[in-house]
C-alpha cells in the first residue's frame, strides 16, 4: 500500500496519505466495487460514466483513481495496473494529464462546469480521458444541467466518475445516466487489521490500547481511523478516558438522579472533554447495551465496554435505551448550532432522567417499562383464602338483635382469622355483615325491566332452614347463569353484533329495538307489520350471532311496534273513562277482601284490556272533523294542536 515515491517527496505526508490502495485488491470492504471494475477494465467493457456513493472515508476517491490509472496503464495484469509504469507514476503523484479531478463542493457554479465540458474535446496523451468530480450533489442546479447533456453522450475517450456522500441530492436525470456502485462503512475487524498492518509497516511507536481507540473513533471510516492513529502516534498518548465519566452518567440515569447527571457532564467538560464528542461516546455505549439486551448475549464490540458496565446499561431497559439514543442524537445534531452545546446535552440528560415529566409517547412507553420490571423484580404475595365462619351448635344462644333503644357502634367491627388477616367486615348500621354490590344486580336496581321471571327467582331463592342460626350474608341478586341481560344485549347491539350481520340482514333488523327479556328470550320491536314480515324469516340468523357473541343460546321474539301502540292507545283510552262510570261497572261482591290490593286510584278500577271500537262514530255524525281530532289526540297523549 506503500507508494515510496510520494511518501518521500515534499516531506511528511500524513498516514491516510501514504497508505491510499494503489490497486484494486488494495481497496478494503469494498470487494463487489473492486471486482466489477477489474473485470470491465480486463473485458474492455468500460461505461462512458460511474457514480460513487458512500459515507466519507470508505475508497470513493480512491478507486476512481484507479480506474483512471487501469485505464491508462501501459502493462495491465488481469484489469490490474502495474503501479510502475509513467502513466501510473503520473497518476499517482497527481500529475497526470489523463486523469483530471474537480471539486464540487468549491466549484459549484455553472461556469467552472462549461469549462469542464468545453475541455472534454481535447486530445490526451493516454487512450482514456478521466473526470473526476468529487462532491457532485454540491453543484448548483445550473451546473447539473450544464454536465447532463455531455454525460449523456460523452466523446468516445472520455469517462465521468462522480463521487458524493449523499446520492438523494444528485438529480434523478444524472443517476440514471451513470452505472451506481454503492460504498459501504468498514467492519471493525477490517479496520483492526488495516491499523495494525500500518503500524507495522511505518513501524509506529504506540502505545497499549490505541488500535482499539482509532477503531472506535474510526466508526467504519479508514481515513478517520488513520488520523486518530498519526494524532496517537504524534503524541506518544492516548486521548483522555472518558470510561469514567461515561459510567458515573449510565449510573445516574439508571437512578434518575439529575444532579448526579449534571454534575458528571459538569466534570467532563471542565477536564477538557467536548460535549458533542461525550455524546458520541455515550451512543455507542448505549447501542452496545441495547444489542445486547435484544440478543441476550455479549456482543463482539470495538468498544471496551467492562463488566459492570454492560450491566448497567441492560439495566436501563430495552424502551429506555432507545429513548436515550434517539434524544441524545438528536441533542448531537442541535449542537452544531448551538452557542453552547452542554447546554443542549444537559436538557437531554434531565429530559432522560425525569420521564414523568414529559407526555410524548416515547416518555409514558419508559414509564410502562419501568413499572413492568418493576413488578417483575417485586415478588407478589400469595392471596389468602377468605375462611368462611363456622355455624354456632343447635344449642347456642341466638345472636340479640337491637331494640330502639339500644345503642349501635360508631365503627364498624372486623373479624379475623387465626393468620390475622380480615375474613369478614360488619356492618354500623345493623351489625350485619357489609357486602358490596355486584354490578349485575347495581343495573336491575335502576332498571325497569325485570330480568329474571318470578319463576326462575322462587327456584333460585333457597329456603331457609328452621334452625337458629348465625345472621347470614344477604345474598344480591343475580342474573341467571350465562344468560346476558337486557343491558348488556343493547350494549352489544349497536357495537358490534349489528356490524357483523350480513348486508341485507343489518338492513332488516338495523331500525329494530330491545325491548325486553321474556323468559330469557330477547324481544326485538320492528317499525311496523310489513317490516316484521320481512324481518321474520331472518330471525334464526340474529339468534345465531347473538349466541355466537354471549357464548350461550338467546332467543329473539320479533314483535311490531305498530301493536304496541295501538295497545297503548287502548289503555290510555280506558283510563280515561270517568271513574264513577268504571266504579258502577264493578259489583260489590266482586271488591278486593284485602283492603290493601286497592290504592285508590282510578287505574285500579279502569278495564285497561277492553279495546276501542274505531269504527264507533256516533259522535262523529255531529262534530265531523273533530272525532279525527279527537281520536289522534288519544293516541298521542301530551300531543298540541298547531
Amino acid at each position: 500500500m506503500v507508494d515510496d515515491a510520494v511518501s518521500t517527496e515534499g516531506g511528511y505526508q500524513s498516514l491516510y496519505r501514504r497508505f491510499r490502495p494503489q490497486r484494486f485488491d488494495e481497496v478494503l470492504g469494498q470487494d463487489h466495487v473492486a471486482l466489477a471494475l477489474r473485470n470491465a477494465v480486463r473485458d474492455d467493457r468500460i461505461g462512458h460514466a460511474y457514480l460513487f456513493s458512500g459515507p466519507r472515508g470508505t475508497g470513493k476517491t480512491s478507486t476512481a483513481r484507479i480506474l483512471g490509472k487501469a485505464l491508462n496503464c501501459t502493462d495491465l495484469i488481469e484489469g490490474e495496473p502495474c503501479g510502475n509504469c509513467a502513466s501510473c507514476l503520473s497518476v499517482a503523484a497527481g500529475t497526470s494529464f489523463d486523469v483530471h479531478e474537480l471539486d464540487a463542493a468549491s466549484n459549484n457554479g455553472v461556469d467552472a462546469m462549461r469549462d469542464l465540458v468545453a475541455r472534454t474535446v481535447l486530445a490526451t496523451p493516454g487512450r482514456w480521458k478521466v473526470y473526476i468530480v468529487d462532491e457532485v450533489h454540491m453543484l448548483s442546479t445550473a451546473a447539473s444541467n450544464a454536465l447532463l447533456k455531455t454525460l449523456e453522450e460523452p466523446p468516445d475517450h472520455v469517462v465521468f466518475v462522480l463521487a458524493t456522500t449523499d446520492p438523494q441530492k444528485v438529480l434523478p436525470t444524472i443517476r440514471s445516466r451513470t452505472q451506481h456502485f454503492e460504498f459501504h462503512l468498514l467492519t471493525d475487524d477490517t479496520l483492526a487489521g488495516m491499523l495494525a498492518g500500518v503500524a507495522a509497516q511505518a513501524d509506529l511507536q504506540l502505545p497499549e490500547g490505541a488500535l482499539i481507540q482509532a477503531v472506535r473513533r474510526g466508526r467504519g471510516s479508514a481515513r478517520d481511523a488513520l488520523s486518530v492513529l498519526d494524532q496517537v502516534a504524534a503524541s506518544g498518548m492516548l486521548e483522555a478516558d472518558t470510561d469514567r465519566w461515561l459510567v458515573e452518567t449510565l449510573r445516574a440515569l439508571g437512578d434518575y438522579n439529575q444532579s448526579a447527571v449534571l454534575l458528571a457532564v459538569e466534570g467532563a467538560v471542565r477536564t477538557g472533554r467536548d460535549a458533542q464528542q461525550l455524546a458520541l461516546d455515550l451512543i455507542d455505549r448505549l447501542r452496545v447495551g441495547f444489542l445486547s439486551l435484544v440478543s441476550g448475549r455479549d456482543l463482539d464490540s470495538s468498544l471496551d465496554v467492562q463488566a459492570d458496565e454492560l450491566e448497567l446499561l441492560r439495566g436501563l431497559g430495552t424502551a429506555r435505551l432507545v429513548r436515550a439514543m434517539e434524544l441524545i442524537g438528536t441533542a448531537v445534531v442541535a449542537m452544531r448550532d448551538s452557542p453552547d452545546p452542554r447546554i443542549t446535552l444537559e436538557v437531554a440528560f434531565l429530559r432522560l432522567s425525569r420521564p414523568e415529566d414529559e407526555l410524548s409517547l416515547d416518555a409514558l412507553t419508559e414509564r410502562i417499562d419501568r413499572l413492568e420490571r418493576h413488578l417483575e423484580q417485586t415478588p407478589i404475595p400469595a392471596p389468602v383464602a377468605r375462611q368462611s365462619q363456622p355455624p354456632p351448635p343447635a344449642a347456642a344462644k341466638p345472636p340479640e338483635v337491637p331494640t330502639e333503644g339500644d345503642e349501635v357502634p360508631a365503627a364498624a367491627t372486623r373479624e379475623l382469622d387465626d393468620q390475622g388477616q380480615e375474613t369478614r367486615e360488619t356492618s354500623q348500621a345493623d351489625n350485619s355483615p357489609a357486602v358490596r354490590p355486584a354490578l349485575g344486580a347495581f343495573l336491575r336496581a335502576n332498571s325497569s325491566t325485570p330480568t329474571t321471571s318470578p319463576a326462575e327467582a322462587a327456584v333460585e331463592t333457597p329456603i331457609a332452614a328452621p334452625t337458629v342460626e348465625e345472621p347470614s350474608e344477604p345474598k344480591s341478586e343475580t342474573l341467571q347463569v350465562g344468560a346476558p341481560s337486557l343491558e348488556a344485549i343493547r350494549s352489544a347491539w349497536q357495537d358490534s353484533i349489528l356490524g357483523g350481520l350480513r348486508l341485507k340482514v343489518r338492513a332488516i333488523f338495523q331500525a329494530g329495538r330491545f325491548v325486553e327479556l321474556d323468559d330469557g328470550i330477547a324481544v326485538l320491536a320492528v317499525p311496523n307489520d310489513a317490516h316484521l314480515l320481512h324481518a321474520d324469516p331472518l330471525r334464526p340468523e340474529l339468534e345465531a350471532a347473538l349466541t355466537s357473541h354471549f357464548g350461550t343460546p338467546v332467543g329473539v321474539r320479533l314483535i311490531s311496534e305498530t301493536a304496541g301502540r295501538d295497545q297503548t292507545d287502548r289503555s290510555a283510552s280506558s283510563r280515561s273513562q270517568p271513574a264513577a262510570s268504571s266504579r258502577s261497572t264493578t259489583p260489590a261482591s266482586q271488591a278486593p277482601d284485602d283492603p290493601d290490593e286497592v290504592d285508590g286510584s282510578d287505574d285500579d278500577f279502569a278495564d285497561i284490556s277492553s279495546p276501542i271500537d274505531v269504527d264507533d262514530r256516533t259522535s262523529a255524525a255531529s262534530t265531523g272533523i273533530d272525532w279525527a281530532r279527537e281520536r289522534v289526540l288519544k293516541a298521542f297523549p301530551g300531543a298540541e294542536e298547531v
